[in-house]
């Protein structure tokens, strides 16, 4: 074991209900999934025979080589990955149809003589990737929706948040991840789902109700302006104010 870590990102996929299908159905989606993998990482430019690659059962955890650019594994990887799983599975009856829970991390990983990765931030992407937070992502998205994916908050401030070409932060929410010894924030993305992000909260001395419909059809509107009046403004033009 080399006893210095390495900076790697990492990846790991999981097939949703892959039990229960029988071992003809689960090889073939086993082979189905390491082909488009395989594919999306050589057309995002990373070469696959340079990649650290462990067999899940019915997944894959894949280690990128040192010094790969991290945006990549979001675009193209994501996108040409599930172009890949929505082009076989409608290719297949329900048997052979593949969705995935996805998770991407970024930190120190420690390589075996073997090239066997170890370390503790394999341990967050397997929390990650079993998360409830990904499973009901999935489980709650339509069948039409190939893959739902579960970054880390380390991995979202360094590859996701800066706007890089072809990703949208906007695309990705807040959740929380709870599992076994972990909790710590992560960001999901859902192919087609609403954006989302994090709540925001309003400041003390200024607060928006929010719009509101009268019940003439016209929009109104009351803030707080401070802490003796309240103005409620419509579209009309109508102002009124009440002191508190």
């Amino acid at each position: 074991m080399n006893d210095q870590p390495e900076y790697r990102s990492i990846l790991a996929v999981d097939i949703e209900k892959s039990s229960g299908r029988g071992n003809h159905a689960l090889l073939t989606i086993r082979e189905a999934l390491r082909r488009c993998l395989t594919e999306s990482i050589d057309h995002s430019g990373i070469v696959w025979d340079d990649c650290l690659v462990e067999d899940l059962g019915d997944g894959l955890r894949v280690t990128m080589p040192a010094g790969t650019a991290r945006a990549a594994l979001v675009h193209p990887l994501v996108t040409e990955l599930v172009a890949r799983l929505r082009g076989h599975n409608r290719m297949h009856a329900a048997l052979g149809r593949i969705r995935v829970r996805m998770a991407v991390h970024s930190g120190d990983v420690f390589i075996g003589p073997q090239g066997v990765p170890a370390g503790s931030s394999l341990i967050v992407l397997a929390r990650m990737l079993d998360s409830r937070a990904c499973r009901e992502a999935l489980a709650s998205a339509p069948e039409s929706t190939p893959l739902a994916l579960l970054v880390s908050q380390h991995f979202y401030d360094e590859a996701i948040a800066h706007g890089y070409v072809g990703i949208e932060a906007a695309e990705f929410r807040r959740v929380e991840v709870e599992e076994k010894e972990y909790a710590a924030g992560a960001w999901l993305y859902v192919p087609g789902a609403p954006a989302g992000g994090p709540a925001r909260e309003d400041g003390p001395s200024q607060r928006s109700d929010g719009p509101s419909q009268p019940s003439d059809g016209r929009a109104s509107m009351s803030v707080v302006a401070n802490d003796s009046a309240r103005a409620i403004g419509v579209q009309h033009g109508d102002v009124h104010i009440h002191n508190l």
